[in-house]
């Protein structure tokens, strides 16, 4: 699979209220954005990696991680700023940077530390394949309900009927670990999802965002199991 058309884009910004700096936290022995740098070093899609950042002590760290570094600015990075807004002024940066725009991008969250070389290639031949916009997702069979006035209903299911878990329609829940999109079209519609999107399935065991502090002692967990 070349990679001479493909960037990995991944934004990490300083401020963090559910796990204060997160992003630089120690994880199974090196920080925890340096996990997603890593794995996107390694896949075979990915020309180049860049962190699109607010932060010095982040950008340090990936730069010593093999991660080129785009400086945000802070109205791209408070509590309200969309990913979105990121990643556009990372691409615009790119472009001026280099005199042209990527074919595809590979939007890659650190706060996914499982995220594998395989998962980020799987996701960007989707685009090779046709789609317009790609998003790894992993498998759901649960029942969903929401309330009403007349009580209790179903969302993805009929309550009349309780399917077995082999006999119910494949569902797929976004992991929030990888997306990938055209450079060029992502610029034209400014969100993530447009035109025929793509699913790439990842594994559950490999599925976790970091948020909040027990989420970082279950990754702890699950990676010195593996280690």
């Amino acid at each position: 699979m070349t990679s001479q058309d493909c960037i990995a884009l991944i934004p990490a910004r300083g401020g963090s209220k559910g796990l204060p700096r997160k992003n630089v936290l120690p994880l199974a022995g090196k920080p925890l954005i340096a996990w997603t740098i890593d794995a996107a070093l390694r896949a075979s899609s990915i020309r180049t990696v860049y962190v699109t950042t607010d932060d010095a002590e982040i950008a340090e760290v990936s730069r010593a991680a093999g991660a080129q570094v785009i400086h945000r600015p802070a109205d791209l990075a408070s509590d309200t700023a969309t990913s979105e807004s990121a990643l556009l002024h990372a691409l615009d940066a790119i472009q001026t940077q280099t005199g042209s725009l990527p074919e595809f991008t590979a939007f890659l969250q650190c706060t996914s530390p499982l995220t594998i070389p395989e998962d980020i290639d799987g996701t960007v031949a989707l685009l090779r394949a046709g789609a317009a916009s790609a998003l790894g997702v992993t498998a759901f069979h649960h029942f969903l309900w929401r309330e009403e006035d007349d009580g209790a209903q179903g969302i993805n299911h009929d309550k009349s009927v309780r399917l077995r878990r082999q006999d119910m329609s494949p569902q797929w829940l976004e992991t929030g670990s990888i997306y990938a999109f055209r450079s060029a079209d992502f610029q034209t519609h400014e969100h993530r999802f447009f035109g025929r999107v793509g699913l790439y399935p990842i594994p559950q065991d490999r599925v976790l965002e970091i948020d909040v502090p027990s989420d970082f002692d279950l990754a702890q967990a699950r990676m010195s199991e593996t280690a």
